[in-house]
């Protein structure tokens, strides 16, 4: 027994020894073993700790990394919450649908208060909503209300900070706690943490704000838009700086970034750090620390020499000649430089952790950007050197899709947000993905006409086309994909209809049918494509009596019109083809002519195809717009009087274009035609086609004589047109013809100005059948009645 004690005591003392020997150590450490208090606990590794980190910068520099003075990301948050009570908002519990059922999607704009001055830019907002489709002047229509306070600026250290928003809101009798209001916001917070605070409880009110952090960003009921300067033009907007001629896509530098360096606060620590990556050769990354009132306390050593390199190169060169542009966050996490990036073709290479990229709900950005992470940006100059040409060039191409549909003016960037809040309404009739990011984009295809592809123009002849990356290759990832074609082909399958719908407008004296239409009804029918033939009688006596229109192969529909121009463009159902014939009454066609026109229009449905042509031209004397229907070697203009065209124009003319577009057109006697082209044009960034015609088109004015006052084409008693007619050429003056060339070429600028640019586009093509007037047997010509005098 005393040897069995003696055992166990030997091996407690033992197991003892050992746990002090090599545990103590550890046991030491703890509080309770040392009897003294835990310190706070430690980041790690600190930046500092050389032992653990090789070094990479100055100290001095690293040592800001851990500011103490800055926000953690859970204090932003908390911050955030105890102003936006309402973090937990949906659209299916802070909005309500019941305002937009009876009048649709309708916005209402407070009236401006009386000594309440709003910014330029916030300016160009409301005007972009109160010209636009959208607009109501009816409170009680509007199923959306956007406050007449300017939001824009939240910094309180900003002169165009607006105070006591919380006060003057709370006043408003159709606040209603903030329900169905949006809020515009482009900055937010203030020194040194620039939080998400905009110093006022939006309630329960949506946010389109810039730079949105994903932690305070509601899915699904906020919207996140770009950082635009107050430059940035109204409508219109400059065209994107890729060009046909700009293969291959290589350039001259391969990365580059020129911006501010800041030395203190919030956002220095990713850009004092871009100097890692700069060789000088073909990665160029300058910064500058020249900037702020106080900036020469703050330098380090690197500064003098950073301010003599940053003067050395030129932004605008840099943009023009690099394939990739750093956009690192500033201040907040958004900056100008991204729509830069966008417009110069310039695929941005996003160092922005925790940003909600613009209209992301829409917008696949992996398709244009490559979004890296501020904790890898050594990794940045190997991974973009990986991407392969082929990718280089979708992803450039879809840079200059999105500045050109989305972002290269206001308009289009408060349009957007409009749009995805309208498709959250109704999402069984919303915009899938792939409309928002294929041309011509979301804003002009419609849902409310289809949600089909093969219902549209322009996705008949997507096949073989190369679509953009799938999500995952637009991260910043290792050099794993080197296939020069890593996307999968897209078949459309979809091809337009193989029947058309003639759709002539008469104005014609009742009673009675001028022998041009009765001859043009005739030869339209012959075709072997024409499903139905529509007229729309625009008088304002009734039309004949069915026995008095000739017979025909085909359904002939008579319409009673509104005596507007604007309903030759209405989208009647009783057109149910894919093509449009539209003709005026006095048209002189033939069946081989309308054949063949038709044939062309299936290969370019997306355009207008017919016969009689104008040409539009810039005056430098006049400094405006000129219209021309000379002969010429160009053409810009297809007159709708004998044209195809896809009947999906009749919706964008009806339900795209503001009402102020179609007031014009009826107000002027000679402004549709051109209106359909200006539309056409700006869509698809093409010009139209003419087709060979038999005997050359003269425009003649209509015979509103025979109609009676109030006809089609003259203002409504008591109106006047929108603007005086200039003066046409001295032969013309005087005329009927010549009042209507003053009136297109005043229409002409008109379009110009509300589009913001002139979309018309130049031709030189005129498309014949084979052996048109070749030197052979009739027989083998497949339309030899083209050639008859």
């Amino acid at each position: 027994m005393q040897t069995r004690k003696k055992y166990i005591f030997l091996t407690f003392l033992a197991s003892w020894l050992l746990l002090f020997f090599f545990g103590g150590d550890q046991l030491r450490r703890f509080a309770f073993f040392s009897g003294r208090k835990a310190e706070a606990r430690r980041n790690w590794p600190r930046w500092t700790d050389q032992t653990l980190l090789k070094s990479f910068a100055d100290p001095e520099e690293l040592q800001r990394d851990g500011d103490p003075s800055l926000l953690s990301p859970r204090e932003r948050r908390a911050a955030w919450l105890s102003v936006y009570r309402s973090s937990r908002c949906r659209m299916e519990t802070c909005f309500d649908f019941s305002r937009c059922e009876r009048h649709g999607f309708k916005v209402f704009t407070y009236p401006q208060e009386r000594g309440q001055p709003i910014s330029e830019t916030y300016g160009k907002i409301l005007s972009s909503i109160e010209r636009s489709r959208y607009h109501t002047p009816n409170p009680e229509e509007a199923c959306l209300f956007i406050l007449s306070l300017d939001t824009l600026d939240r910094d309180h250290l900003s002169g165009q900070y607006v105070r006591n928003v919380d006060e003057k809101i709370r006043g408003f009798p159709l606040w209603n706690g903030g329900r169905n209001h949006l809020i515009f916001n482009l900055y937010s917070g203030t020194w040194p943490s620039y939080t998400g605070d905009l110093g006022f409880d939006i309630g329960q009110a949506m946010l389109a704000k810039a730079s949105f952090d994903t932690e305070s960003f509601r899915p699904g009921f906020d919207v996140s838009i770009p950082l635009f300067s107050k430059d940035h033009p109204q409508r219109g907007g400059d065209r994107g700086w890729l060009y046909q001629d700009s293969v291959p896509p290589k350039k001259k530098y391969l990365l580059v970034f020129k911006g501010k360096r800041y030395l203190t606060g919030i956002g220095s620590g990713t850009r004092n750090a871009l100097h890692h990556i700069h060789n000088g050769k073909d990665i160029i990354s300058l910064t500058t620390c020249k900037h702020g009132k106080d900036w020469e306390k703050h330098k380090d050593t690197r500064c003098d020499k950073d301010n003599v390199d940053y003067e050395r190169f030129d932004y605008q060169e840099l943009l023009h000649n690099s394939t990739f542009c750093i956009v690192p966050r500033g201040r907040r996490l958004g900056s100008f430089r991204f729509l830069e990036a966008l417009q110069a073709a310039c695929i941005p290479v996003l160092l922005s952790d925790g940003w909600e990229l613009p209209f992301a709900e829409a917008i696949d950005w992996s398709k244009a950007a490559v979004v890296g992470s501020e904790r890898l940006l050594l990794q940045i100059p190997s991974a973009v050197r990986c991407i392969h040409p082929e990718h280089v060039l979708a992803f450039q191409q879809q840079t200059q899709f999105l500045w050109d549909a989305y972002f290269s003016s206001v308009d289009k960037i408060v349009h957007t947000t409009l749009e995805i809040i309208k498709d959250r309404l109704s999402p069984h009739r919303s915009r899938s993905r792939f409309l928002w990011n294929t041309l011509p984009g979301g804003l002009l295809v419609l849902p409310g006409f289809s949600t089909h592809l093969g219902d549209f123009p322009f996705y008949y002849l997507q096949h073989g086309r190369i679509l953009p990356a799938p999500a995952e290759h637009g991260k910043l990832g290792a050099c794993h994909n080197t296939s020069p074609f890593p996307f999968p082909p897209f078949f459309s399958g979809y091809s337009p209809s193989k029947k058309f719908t003639a759709f002539i407008r008469a104005v014609s004296q009742a009673g009675s049918l001028s022998q041009p239409i009765l001859r043009l009804i005739q030869a339209v029918s012959g075709s072997q494509y024409c499903a139905r033939i529509v007229v729309l009688w625009s008088c304002e006596k009734p039309p004949p009596p069915s026995g008095k229109w000739p017979q025909s192969a085909v359904p002939l529909t008579i319409i009673q019109g509104r005596r507007k121009l604007s309903d030759r463009f209405f989208p009647f159902e009783a057109i149910q083809t894919d093509a449009v014939l539209s003709l005026d009454e006095d048209t002189s066609l033939s069946t081989s002519e309308v054949d063949f026109a038709f044939l062309v229009w299936r290969s370019f449905p997306e355009r207008i195809v017919g016969f009689p042509t104008q040409s539009h031209f810039w005056d430098p004397e006049q400094g405006r717009w000129g219209y021309t229907s000379k002969w010429t070697n160009e053409l810009s203009i297809v007159l709708t009087a004998a044209a195809f065209y896809h009947r999906y124009y009749h919706s964008l003319f009806t339900e795209y274009l503001p009402a102020g577009l179609r007031e014009l057109v009826d107000g002027l006697a000679a402004c549709e035609d051109i209106l359909m082209n200006v539309l056409v044009a700006a869509v698809t960034k093409l010009p139209p086609i003419k087709v060979t015609q038999r005997k050359q088109h003269k425009e003649v004015v209509a015979q509103q004589a025979e109609c009676r006052d109030g006809a089609a084409g003259t203002p409504p008693p008591g109106q006047r047109s929108p603007s005086a007619p200039h003066s046409a050429p001295a032969q013309l003056k005087g005329t009927a013809s010549g009042q209507r060339f003053s009136q297109r070429q005043d229409c002409l600028n008109q379009l110009a100005y509300w589009f913001g640019y002139m979309p018309l586009v130049s031709s030189q093509l005129r498309l014949d059948p084979v052996l048109f007037k070749d030197q052979v047997s009739v027989l083998r010509k497949k339309y030899p009645s083209l050639e008859k005098p």
